[in-house]
């Protein structure tokens, strides 16, 4: 299915390049970062202009930011349905939990491309906890243009090399986020430990 869409960039254009990033912000398994890739390298070769590219993903990542933080606002028993009925999910909406709880309103920067797997997941939850919304757009706006222009940039300048940038980025991004949570994680165990040792030590009196 990847390739097919791929294939469906130069057709379709700035609406497949636009569409692709709304539904990836809302937990929909698109390869969008593939895909502003190939819409980078087509660029490179004529076929797109590479402004466009640019405006037509962002475009359509910052509206994908904005429903899926609406869909959490109306919807918090959504996530409970999504966590009860897809445990694959459910994996991935704790470690966002967990990422948010530790990051704050700049996670949602960092989720748009550092650790974009948990981006989708990140804005149900803003949503879901109020976060307040002039603060969640303005920074998911500012990931949004890092990793927008990251990716149709990487494809524009090396267009004949996406599937081998597509493949070290997927590789990058799952390794920083098994990171973050092994770190979180340790933190905690140490916490407890800590706790432990402390409610257990004698009373000097």
């Amino acid at each position: 299915m990847t390739g097919d869409l791929v294939a469906l960039v130069p057709t379709y254009g700035l609406a497949l390049l636009g569409a692709a990033t709304f539904f990836s912000c809302i937990a929909v398994p698109i390869p969008a970062s593939l895909i502003m890739l190939a819409g980078g390298a087509f660029a490179a070769g004529g076929d797109l202009d590479v402004a466009t590219t640019f405006i037509a993903c962002l475009a359509g990542a910052l509206a994908g930011d904005q429903a899926g933080y609406a869909i959490g606002q109306r919807g918090a028993t959504l996530i409970d349905r999504i966590e009860a009925r897809y445990p694959a999910r459910a994996v991935v909406l704790a470690r966002a939990r967990t990422f948010t709880a530790k990051w704050g309103a700049p996670g949602v920067f960092l989720s748009r491309w550092l650790v974009s797997p948990l981006g989708p997941y990140v804005n149900l939850l803003s949503g879901a906890s109020r976060t307040h919304w002039r603060v969640f757009t303005i920074w998911s706006a500012l990931g949004e243009v890092i990793w927008v222009g990251l990716y149709v940039g990487l494809g524009f300048l090396f267009s004949a090399h996406i599937a081998d940038i597509a493949q070290i980025a997927g590789n990058f991004s799952g390794l920083l986020v098994a990171i973050l949570v092994a770190v979180l994680l340790g933190r905690i165990i140490w916490t407890r430990i800590v706790e432990h040792n402390t409610d257990a030590a004698p009373d000097p009196t």
